[in-house]
């Protein structure tokens, strides 16, 4: 693999934590968040990504969400760990480049529509000239062939598709709104997990010792297959059984009692006591130990053809109590419960804070942010919050220059030009 080092500042504790893919050079020609999260995930563990952007404003994505200090919040983790240059690929002097950066790359993520980059010039053909090994992950809304490759999608058509949006609402009959998105870019950040993991998967087939396999692989990623694999048994039980799995809002459709029920302070504390010995337990702690015994309550399938009655038992009892109360019964009991989390409250918890998932990472735009850590977690070879997001074209003349061995009147030509 190539190699790469980067001078950078690291979080405090880290600077010796390369991550387990230090050596690895991933090439970014993403855009948004399905691709752009994949190389994060990566850069996090130690890669040496390089993100290309177009001149000027940059990803999209620097323009979404809550603004700090005139720049996107989010970006600073979003950009986090990626050196960032500038590139408009629609000029022939900039594919010439962008095919030059492939060729010392060992993967690269892309999430154009099927076909634009064909329409650029760096097909695969392209990028297998300039390094037949490339490893080539491609997200799209539906897939890279079949009849529905060129429509137009993003993450929320693909949680659509996939089925996720109609489970994500109240049960049938309870409310004439719209179903409820899960609040995040789900259906983005899961495909951009399975790119991720595609990619490591094609290089360990490329690299791994005694193979002899050095082709280059091409990963082909959905949206909605990507959401459509999440549906646990709803595509069996329909092939089975002809049934057709209907929003349960805060329910586990299986498994009873496992719910939202409001405190007396009015917080949301999701209670899980769906096996037996939890629900006499459960039971135990409310002061109706006679629950447990009850045949409608007897054994999960028992409980779950009951759960009407049995979940407003359990809301009788909550609505008596603060949630801070409830927390401390439930745990000294062992069932697991808590409340529903904010964000405030994420970023506050004690596991989290020790376990490094809440940093303070130095912007160098923003000053002190707030990030969320690396996972999975690797003890030994943790990688690091190298920078935050940088501002867009940050890295040209470094990766140009020392990448690609250009002179300083090249950049500057080429900067004039308008090709970064």
């Amino acid at each position: 693999m190539t190699t790469t080092t980067i001078d950078s500042p690291t979080r405090p504790g880290d600077t010796a934590a390369a991550g387990p893919l230090s050596g690895l050079r991933v090439l970014e020609l993403g855009h948004f968040v399905a691709a752009p999260f994949c190389t994060r995930l990566l850069g996090d563990l130690g890669a040496d990504v390089i993100k290309v952007e177009p001149p000027g404003a940059g990803d999209p994505v620097r323009q979404w969400g809550a603004r700090h200090q005139g720049h996107s919040a989010w970006w600073s983790v979003h950009g986090r760990n990626k050196r960032c240059i500038t590139l408009d690929l629609k000029k022939p002097r900039a594919k010439e480049l962008a095919l030059r950066l492939a060729a010392q790359s060992d993967a690269l993520v892309e999430n154009f529509r099927p076909g634009q980059l064909d329409k650029l010039g760096l097909s695969e053909a392209a990028l297998r000239e300039a390094r037949p090994d490339l490893v080539i992950a491609r997200v799209s809304g539906y897939g890279q062939d079949g009849p529905q490759r060129d429509r137009a999608a993003f993450g929320v058509i693909g949680e659509a598709v996939g089925g996720l949006r109609h489970l994500t609402n109240h049960p049938p009959g309870n409310t004439d709104l719209p179903p409820v998105r899960v609040g995040i870019s789900i259906g983005d950040s899961v495909a951009g997990l399975y790119a991720a993991f595609g990619v490591m998967a094609a290089l360990w087939r490329r690299d791994a010792a005694g193979r002899g396999d050095q082709r280059g692989r091409t990963l082909d990623v959905a949206l909605t297959e990507s959401i459509f694999s999440l549906l646990e048994g709803a595509l069996p039980e329909y092939g089975a059984l002809g049934t057709v799995r209907q929003p349960a809002g805060g329910a586990i459709a299986t498994a009873a009692p496992s719910n939202a029920y409001r405190s007396r302070d009015g917080v949301w504390v999701l209670i899980a006591a769906n096996s037996d010995p939890l629900f006499r337990r459960l039971a135990d702690l409310m002061g109706r130990p006679e629950l447990a015994g009850d045949p409608r309550y007897q054994g999960n399938q028992a409980r779950v053809a009951n759960r009407d009655t049995l979940d407003a038992h359990i809301n009788a009892w909550t609505a008596q109590h603060e949630a801070a109360e409830l927390e401390r019964m439930l745990e000294a009991a062992d069932v697991p419960a808590t409340r529903a989390y904010t964000v405030a409250d994420c970023a506050a918890d004690a596991q989290f804070r020790h376990r490094g998932m809440v940093r303070e990472v130095e912007d160098a735009q923003l000053g002190r942010m707030l990030h969320p850590g690396i996972v999975p977690q690797v003890p030994d070879d943790p990688g690091a919050i190298r920078w935050a997001g940088p501002s867009v074209g940050a890295h040209n003349e470094e990766v140009f220059s020392g990448l690609l061995n250009l002179s300083a009147d090249e950049i500057t030509a080429l900067r004039q030009e308008g090709v970064c």
